[in-house]
């Protein structure tokens, strides 16, 4: 088994976990991006991908980040948030497996450290395009300050490595999180038809769905479990990828995120 296969297993598990939770909270989740392309593509994992991704609208997000942790007090996840993690500086929440540990390739940061699944919040956004590029505009200025002010940084450096944020720091990072978090919500109070991951890699408009969209479910096989996944799915994979179906080049098929893993005692890169 290779570090790959590793990780795939151990994010699996953490998937699991979350299904689970969402079961007990009585919310929704739905895979996006690669991972809702290697659910239909390959009925599982990307088997070149390394990173796992899933949606939930706003209010399910909510309702997970507030009383998910209760559930995990016994257990070795750990949600990672802006609250629970000072040093953590992304506007979406993580699950880690806290009996391991990664390291990502060009991503030197204090944040805890585990095999994750992201999580990101639909937010409801403008119709007007206008609109819609202040707002973008005004998270990415935050999101970026946020992330230099976090630590992140591209290479690692011995005197970088035992660097620690004072309480200052950590109090103007506080609040410019919020800052972020007030933009993000900005319009969730309007009877507006259209959500978006505003936290998105991708254009802005290939990761925009309706509020139907991201309420009507399916189930499908991923791996050895079944999944939620918009029942749309074909035109949301359609927008981000065109031709989804078809294979990228042998060159593409490479792992990008994480360079160390360590499990059961053992390391493996």
């Amino acid at each position: 088994m290779d570090i790959l296969d590793r990780i795939h297993h151990v994010e699996l598990n953490n998937l699991k976990k979350i299904i689970q939770l969402c079961e007990q909270l009585n919310v929704n989740y739905f895979l996006i991006g690669g991972s809702l392309l290697g659910a239909i593509r390959h009925k599982g994992f990307i088997p070149w991908d390394d990173d796992m991704d899933i949606g939930m609208l706003r209010s399910d997000y909510d309702q997970f980040a507030q009383y998910a942790p209760g559930l995990l007090a016994n257990d070795h996840y750990f949600l990672q948030t802006a609250a629970s993690d000072a040093n953590y500086g992304f506007s979406y929440m993580k699950l880690l497996d806290r009996y391991t540990y990664i390291e990502e390739k060009n991503n030197v940061n204090r944040a805890r450290k585990g095999v994750f699944i992201d999580i990101f919040p639909f937010d409801r956004i403008p119709e007007e395009p206008s609109d819609q590029r202040s707002q973008l505009a005004r998270f990415k200025v935050l999101d970026s300050r946020i992330i230099v002010k976090a630590g992140y940084r591209w290479i690692e450096t011995p005197l970088y490595r035992h660097a620690d944020l004072d309480p200052n720091d950590l109090q103007d990072l506080d609040a410019m999180k919020q800052e972020r978090e007030t933009i993000m919500r900005e319009y969730n109070t309007e009877p507006l038809t259209h959500v978006k991951n505003i936290a998105s890699q991708y254009a802005y408009e290939k990761e925009i769905m309706t509020t139907s969209e991201a309420l009507d479910l399916v189930t499908v096989p991923f791996e050895t479990i079944d999944v939620r996944v918009p029942k749309d799915y074909d035109a949301i994979l359609t927008r981000l990828y065109g031709d989804y179906h078809k294979l990228p080049p042998v060159r593409q098929r490479t792992e990008k995120h994480i360079s160390k893993l360590i499990m059961d005692n053992q390391l493996f890169t």
